[in-house]
């Protein structure tokens, strides 16, 4: 049996056809109350389902507040799921097929946001209606630096190796995170690679950490060094900050004193934000199709929306909400002592992003949280954090 759900467009609450439309909706909803409270989900406007109420509660709730116009699947008032869509027929290939890409690598990653890099090539004109990115050669064999680094995630790192030569870097470089290792102590590892492992036996390592470094930055994905008032006052950062030499509040030096800095004449400045461009690692995270479906499913999100907050806010930004593919965040912050010396007061502040898009068990995921800001100590940023997140809420 169909429901009838027009009625709910209706405008007009006392009108024919929307009185008509209620009372038939309160007679099916009376198969589904609860057997104990008899009760069932009230889909008012200000209840969103998230309360409970009798018939006559739900008669005179949607009478006065309205149908919730975002609840379009009525499975709390006994609407039956749609059957699952028929099976693929199954493709008969002549030939043997390679095996579909798996998206664990680092191969399948550069070839995802390839794109991104050749879309923001410059343009050249080639004749009075032939245009072609324009190339930067790199030697015989590349166009450009993105495509030298897609080469070696492609590479093996010696012939008959099962690994690419980027796979191992990144393998190597997560270690050296997990264990603290320093970058005089990596670069002696991988000075012992280089002596076991020699390139003219057609080994393909990495000679120093640096190097490893410079091959990451051509993905894209690196930081901004943002200058703060010693103070927590203000950002020398945007038009009307970026070239002062005081603060605009307390007239605090944004540099250090040169006498002690141990710079030999060059600025120091007192405090620096690091602060990691939201954007492009959204654009990266999408670029992913897998990513990408689990985003929405026959336009329902896969996230616990039942919140009042959340349903609040779809009601009054109803356009942002109707389209699924809109980006949700959450951000958390909060200090910690990155020296592990509890007898040493300093608190660094890590800000930390995730997107509610996903399902609830991959947007808490360490994959899955972005890190968009450090904040130096030694001291808390307090009440002043909001000093701090001016340029991710600008962006």
């Amino acid at each position: 049996m169909t429901i009838d759900k027009s009625w709910t467009s209706i405008p007009n609450r006392n009108s024919k056809g929307f009185l008509r439309g209620l009372h038939k909706f309160l007679e099916h909803c009376k198969a589904f109350l609860d057997p104990i409270s008899k009760e069932i989900a009230c889909p008012c406007n200000t209840c969103g389902n998230s309360v409970s109420g009798s018939i006559e509660t739900l008669l005179r709730h949607i009478s006065e507040n309205g149908f919730d116009a975002t609840y379009t699947f009525w499975n709390k008032h006994g609407e039956p799921l749609p059957p699952p869509p028929p099976p693929p027929a199954p493709v008969v290939h002549n030939t043997p097929q390679p095996p579909s890409p798996e998206y664990d690598n680092m191969a399948a990653f550069l070839n995802d946001i390839r794109w991104e890099h050749e879309a923001t090539q410059p343009t050249q004109t080639m004749g009075p209606q032939t245009t072609e990115p324009a190339r930067t050669t790199t030697g015989p064999r590349f166009n450009n630096q993105f495509e030298e680094l897609f080469a070696r995630a492609t590479d093996q790192l010696y012939p008959g190796c099962p690994m690419t030569s980027l796979d191992f870097m990144s393998k190597l470089s997560h270690i050296k995170v997990l264990k603290k290792i320093t970058d005089s102590g990596f670069n002696l590892i991988l000075q012992l690679f280089q002596e076991a492992f020699p390139p003219s036996k057609g080994f393909k390592l990495p000679t120093s950490y640096n190097e490893m470094k410079k091959t990451y930055k051509t993905i894209g994905l690196g930081y901004e060094s943002i200058h703060a008032c010693i103070n927590d006052c203000c950002l020398f950062w945007g038009p009307e900050n970026k070239g002062l030499d005081y603060c605009p509040t307390c007239n605090e030096s944004r540099w250090k004193d040169p006498k002690t800095n141990g710079a030999k004449g060059k600025k120091v400045a007192n405090k620096i934000v690091r602060y990691f461009p939201l954007i492009p690692r959204l654009q990266l995270m999408y670029s992913f199709p897998d990513t990408a479906k689990l985003s929405k499913e026959n336009g329902k999100m896969h996230h616990p929306v039942d919140g009042k907050a959340w349903k609040i806010f779809d009601r009054r930004h109803y356009e942002f909400a109707k389209d699924t593919r809109n980006v949700r965040l959450g951000l958390a912050a909060d200090g910690f002592n990155p020296f592990g010396n509890l007898s040493q007061t300093y608190s660094m502040w890590p800000v930390i992003m995730t997107t509610y898009n996903t399902p609830p068990w991959m947007c808490m995921k360490e994959t899955s949280l972005m890190l968009t800001m450090l904040i130096p100590g030694p001291k808390s940023p307090a009440k002043d954090i909001d000093v701090f997140l001016q340029p991710l809420i600008s962006e």
